[in-house]
């Protein structure tokens, strides 16, 4: 049997994933700063902007991820994510080639198929690393990521867009004119390959936990059907968490755009001020999650995960309403920062109840369903619900705190009665799995 890592390793580890996470928001969320060029180069409205920003991406990051996860199920983890880092990372500086929409639009696709590579990995990888007591602090900080992207997605980004737009057309060795803007996915792309190199070097494949020898894949049908036997389970957890990440999305995609059309900012100061929100009320929505859900867990409420994501989306539905009706800026940072904190509270433990109620064979498949329904929903629908009702009906651009506020108020309390419903099926799947750890043998009947 191989030796146990040590508690550093397992952390390098985490931290190794945590840059890999930061790198895959900052590709994706930087299209948040890039609204205004990006619509008067190619002529385009909010509507199908939000197609570039949403739906190219998880269109194909979600249809790549169940056939990627089942690699992460049976082989090694480690260097698919290694693989997937460099893909999206070169697709990320492609999108600054773009010389109309059609091909922007397919470069965001191939950003969605290499970032699909990395949740089901990263989250196996992790259950195996850690042990349940410790689990919701370890993909918490893992998932510090997406608030660490995005926040420097939108500050230093913010900084770079406001530079480059200064530019107008510049003239690169080898490819030629390219607009300002289009430098921004050079400079946030291609450092990702440093983190793809570091992943494949230095990151060590962990053992499986829960694996009986001559255990193996199982087949598509068998894991279809062991997730249609549990149907109210999986199906309220990840129907109801889609359904609140869709005002999630919307708020990390139109934020800096709400600053900038409701209070006259421009992009450097939207995109500092949303992205050390980011930073600063995300991270600690994250981190106070983790603390707390290990906290419960240890006092044996199994279920800890979905009743704190619960509580957030309580919290956080008269947050997000309240952006369509505040008036100066001051109250505004402090009501976003206010809803960025309880939104982030499921970023790692939303996944972590799914590995903490599936068998290890299965983790990556049921991560990369859940990000599909998430991504196709979230990503792909909430950017595009707020800037369709921008745009048909409040019918001006100024109005986009009024669609946030009107979205919100519907789709956060759906959300969560979807969740509540099924929480006592969510929790009798978690406590079979931690009877079937006890016996060190996993349940898949």
């Amino acid at each position: 049997m191989l030796n146990q890592p040590s508690v550093g390793y397992q952390w390098y580890v985490i931290f190794v994933l945590l840059l890999a996470q930061t790198f895959s928001f900052l590709d994706r969320m930087i299209m948040g700063l890039l609204v205004g060029p990006i619509r008067e180069t190619f002529a385009i409205s909010d509507t199908q902007y939000s197609l570039l920003a949403g739906l190219a991406f998880s269109l194909f990051y979600a249809g790549m991820g169940l056939p990627l996860a089942r690699i992460a199920d049976s082989r090694n983890r480690r260097n698919l994510i290694s693989v997937g880092i460099t893909v999206w990372s070169f697709m990320t500086a492609l999108c600054g080639l773009a010389q109309q929409f059609w091909t922007l639009f397919a470069a965001r696709v191939g950003v969605g198929v290499g970032e699909a590579t990395l949740g089901p990995g990263a989250y196996s990888m992790i259950t195996d690393y850690f042990p349940k007591s410790q689990l919701g602090r370890a993909l918490s900080v893992y998932t510090l990521g997406v608030t660490l992207g995005s926040g420097f997605a939108y500050m230093l980004g913010g900084a770079v867009v406001a530079y480059v737009q200064t530019l107008g057309q510049v003239t690169l060795p080898l490819i030629g004119d390219v607009y300002g803007w289009q430098l921004t996915f050079f400079i946030v792309g291609l450092p990702g390959l440093i983190v793809a190199l570091l992943m494949y070097t230095t990151v060590k494949e962990p053992v499986r936990r829960g694996v009986v020898a001559g255990d193996t894949l199982l087949p598509v049908a068998q894991v279809v059907a062991y997730a249609w036997q549990r149907r109210r389970a999986y199906g309220c957890h990840i129907f109801g968490l889609s359904t609140f990440i869709m005002v999630v999305y919307a708020l990390n995609l139109w934020g800096p755009t709400y600053f900038i059309r409701t209070f006259g900012y421009d992009a450097a100061q939207a995109g500092w001020t949303f992205g050390l929100l980011m930073l600063i009320a995300g991270s600690a929505g994250l981190l106070l999650a983790g603390y707390v859900a290990d906290a419960w867990v240890k006092k044996g409420v199994s279920d800890a995960y979905v009743r704190l994501i619960l509580i957030s989306m309580v919290c956080m539905t008269p947050c997000a309403i309240a952006l369509g009706f505040v008036t100066n800026a001051t109250t505004a940072i402090i009501v976003m920062s206010l809803a960025v904190f309880f939104s982030a509270f499921q970023g790692g433990i939303a996944g972590g109840t799914l590995q903490l109620m599936t068998p290890n064979r299965m983790r990556g498949q049921m991560i990369a369903a859940y990000l599909l329904v998430a991504t196709l929903i979230g990503l792909g629908f909430g950017p595009t619900v707020i800037a369709a009702t921008t745009d048909f009906v409040f019918g001006y651009d100024e109005a986009i705190g009024k669609s946030i506020a009107l979205c919100a108020g519907i789709l956060c309390p759906t959300g969560a009665l979807i969740l509540w419903f099924g929480l006592s099926h969510i929790r009798h799947e978690i406590d079979l799995q931690s009877e079937a750890a006890l016996a060190e043998q996993p349940s898949i009947a």
